[in-house]
């Protein structure tokens, strides 16, 4: 039976390949660690929008060739991860939803 670890790194794989993406450096552990982040500290569904949100600012910030890829994810990872309550109360701000 295959771990968790290597599961993650194929499926990572597949989809960098899947979207064309190769090259991409993705740091999974970071990654899972801010989705652990917004689910304890907002609602277990806020994981996989803040993961998503991350990473398209981040991708934004590549196109816009405003900061290196490394860069820019490790920026709005923890950029995220801010915004996360440290309470035992979520209260995020609001934020324009469309």
């Amino acid at each position: 039976m295959k771990k968790q670890d290597q599961i993650l790194q194929e499926w990572s794989a597949q989809l960098i390949e899947a979207f064309e993406l190769q090259g991409t450096t993705i740091d999974i552990d970071a990654i899972l660690s801010l989705a652990g982040d917004a689910a304890h500290s907002i609602v277990r569904p806020a994981a996989p929008l803040t993961t998503f949100i991350a990473g398209y600012a981040a991708g934004l910030a590549v196109a816009s060739q405003q900061a290196t890829e490394a860069v820019a994810m490790e920026s709005a990872i923890e950029a995220a991860r801010r915004q996360c309550p440290t309470g035992d109360v979520a209260s995020p701000s609001t934020a324009e939803v469309q």
